[in-house]
This record gives structure tokens, sequence and C-alpha cells, in this order.
């Protein structure tokens, strides 16, 4: 078998050793606040998004979920999967200030805090600001808290790396609570579907399993010199995830260098028509993300990835941020436009945009002694 890749991360971004780290998961976050506010909602199928023709679901409850709605979905698919779905309209002013109290919530128990959206972040909780030591009852007690001072569930993951908290917060869903201790993460990792892995799409599942990959542990099996030939620049991470391996740290208030929306399709498209009407959707998603997160950018990409797993991707900037949707909806249009016809089908879109104004700095990463940790 070659060599185990190298490290590529900057040295500050990597863990010193074994971390505490628990990922937070809240649970169907926006359909959840509109049913805790609107409590006739309970227990019903609930889309948050748009209902009109173009619309496109944004969050769904899981009592939509079960007749196969899901984020990203065209409205209109949704409504023809449930019926009786019912669409209410983005509060984002409403769920950032939820977002907000159950951050408070957090920094009660450690400053490592690296927010990923709104509803999800990392904990690292090594060395807790309570002196409570056991990562599983910090994440107990935070689940609590979330409860009873929201009104709303989270599910937890907790184990020694980013990676493996993040598998784990998804195991028990919703309001469950998942441990993977140390020793346990490649064992944990070999019996999950490869979809499971956090970057892997339908389609990459797909010719991982006529690659006769199908498992963690089949994905194990592969050395580093077959993974790089099949998968190009993902391969290192792939090699390390099947392993249980993650190297990064929890950063606390990591600046934002982008917004940005990408998705993989359950089929690939290539007509013209198709390819617009998906990138409409994704402008949707994308600007919506842009809006909650007050981000003003100077350069949009788009990205496409062919199924070959081949990229492509083009940006235009501006010499102002861009300032409307009608704007940033002209220049994703006119660079697919670019790129027109294409020469095979695609697997994946995104949109992203960068070159954002206003960055904070980031905190210093965390440094100091790591023992082998004790999660009970």
């Amino acid at each position: 078998m070659a060599e185990p890749p190298p490290d590529h991360e900057p040295d500050d971004d990597i863990a010193p050793s074994l971390r505490k780290v628990i990922h937070i998961d809240m649970d169907a976050f926006f359909a959840s606040v509109e049913q805790r506010d609107e409590p006739e909602l309970r227990g019903l199928p609930v889309a948050v998004g748009g209902d009109g023709p173009r619309g496109v679901v944004a969050a769904a409850s899981y009592e939509a979920r079960r007749y196969g709605v899901k984020s990203a979905m065209a409205s209109v698919t949704a409504r023809r999967l449930c019926p009786k779905l019912v669409f209410r309209r983005p509060r984002f002013d409403v769920y950032s200030a939820v977002s907000r109290q159950i951050r408070e919530v957090f920094l009660d128990y450690t400053p490592h805090v690296e927010p990923l959206s709104l509803d999800e972040a990392y904990l690292d909780v090594t060395e807790d600001l309570k002196g409570i030591g056991s990562a599983t009852r910090i994440a107990q007690l935070i689940r609590a808290r979330i409860r009873a001072e929201t009104g709303l569930t989270a599910s937890a993951g907790v184990s020694y790396n980013k990676f493996l908290a993040k598998l784990a917060s998804d195991q028990n869903k919703p309001d469950g609570l998942c441990v993977i201790r140390p020793g346990d993460g490649a064992r944990f990792v070999a019996a999950l579907p490869v979809r499971r892995f956090h970057g892997i799409g339908p389609r990459g599942a797909e010719k991982m399993a006529q690659l006769g990959i199908e498992t963690g542990a089949d994905l194990a099996a592969q050395d580093i010199d077959f993974l790089r030939r099949q998968f190009g620049s993902q391969a290192d991470y792939l090699y390390r995830a099947a392993r249980g391996i993650d190297l990064r740290r929890v950063k606390a208030n990591r600046p934002r260098k982008s917004v940005g929306t990408e998705r993989t399709f359950e089929r690939d498209i290539s007509a013209g028509s198709a390819l617009r009407e998906t990138l409409e959707r994704i402008i949707a998603l994308t600007w919506e993300r842009i809006e909650r997160a007050h981000a003003q950018g100077r350069t949009v990409t788009l990205k496409l990835k062919f199924t070959d797993f081949t990229g492509l991707t083009r940006a235009r900037s501006t010499a102002q941020p861009v300032a409307s949707r009608a704007e940033f909806s002209a220049i994703a249009h006119a660079l697919l436009d670019e790129v027109l016809p294409l020469a095979q089908p695609i697997r994946l879109m995104g949109l992203i945009l960068s070159h954002l104004d206003g960055e904070e700095e980031a905190t210093p990463p965390a440094t100091g002694p790591d023992a082998q940790l004790s999660l009970l």
C-alpha cells in the first residue's frame, strides 16, 4: 500500500492531538421555528420557501421529509410529492435571533465555537469553562438548555475530531445524541455507507459503487494511488475519512471567505434550458444565504462538475459589491452562457459570492497539551 498522503493543511489549522469535539445540529431548524411559533402547524408537513412556480424549498419539517420533500427541491415538485404541504415564507430575522440565542448557550461552555450556519456549529470542549470535563455531559446539558430556552430540539455528535462529530450528530436524528470514543472512529466509519460522508453526493456514491466501494471499509481498502487516479484532488480527504482521521481544529470566529450553494443532481443534465432552470434555483438559494449573512462581495463564481468528475469554473468581478439579486442573477447567467454548449453533461452546479467586504479577524488557534480523552 502507498504511503499515507501528506498533510496539506496550514499548521495553524491542524489540531495538535485528540480533542473533545461536539457538533450540534438543530433539527429541521427553519421549519421547527415555524411550527413552534404556529402551534397549529405541529405534526403537519411544513416547507419553508417560496410556493410559486419558480419557488424553492429552503427547509422541510420531518413530517414533510417522509414524503420525499427536501431542501433545494423545486416547490412544484414538493407539492406534487405532498399535496397537503404547508408553505411558509422564510423569516431570516427570526431564525438569526434564535441562532444568536443558541450561540450564547454554547459560549457558556467554551469560547471555541465554530458556526457553520445558523443551525449548526462545532464546539471544542477539551478545556471547558465550567470544568465539567465530559464532552458527553456538556452535549446533554446544551441540548437540554436549547429545549428549555427556545422550545426547539437539537441533535449532537461527540467525538475526538470534527469529521466524526458531524457524522455522529446525524446518527440518531432527530433529537438524538451519539458518541464516538477514541479508538472507535475507524470501526464506526467502516460500517457506514459512503453516501453518509460529507462531500460525497449521489453521483459520487454511484461511481464508487461501480468501483465496488459502498462502505467505509471498502474505501479504506483502497490505496492512495488508486484514489488519486479515480477521484483526483478529493483523494486525500477520502483516504483520511475512511480511517476516521480529521486534522482540522475548531476555529472560533472563522472569517467568512465566501457565500455559496452547490447541488449534486440525481441525474446528469446538459440541455441549456435545464441548466438555466437549475441555475435559477441555485441563484434563489444563494441569494437567500447572502442576505441572511448580510454579505457583500465583488466576485461571482460559477462551478460545474462533469460526469467524469473533472471541473470547470468561471468567475467575474465587479468594481463595487454586487448590489441586488437582479445583478447577481445577470452575472450568473452570463457566466453560464459563456460555457454553453457543454462538452458533456454535468453532475454538480455551484454558485459562489466571494471577495467579501468587512471580514472579521480570526481568533488565534487554541494551544495546549492534550492527553487521551475521556468522553464519558
